[in-house]
């Protein structure tokens, strides 16, 4: 597996506990950990989880 494609998986789980925590608890973790949601850590977190997502998808389709 690429290094490109362990670092994304990773961020997508990031991604997902993430989500589930805030559904289940009303707790988002990326934005306590950096700041706030509206911080620049904490955007280009985001940012970086959004564009993995699209890169496995990519990814997925391109080996179809």
């Amino acid at each position: 597996m690429k290094l490109l494609n362990k670092i994304a998986l990773i961020l997508i789980i990031i991604g997902a506990v993430n989500w589930g925590l805030i559904g289940l608890f009303k707790l988002d973790l990326v934005a306590e950990l950096f700041g706030g949601m509206k911080s620049i850590l904490s955007r280009i977190v985001y940012s970086l989880i959004g564009l993995s997502g699209l890169y496995i998808i990519y990814e997925s389709l391109k080996r179809k």
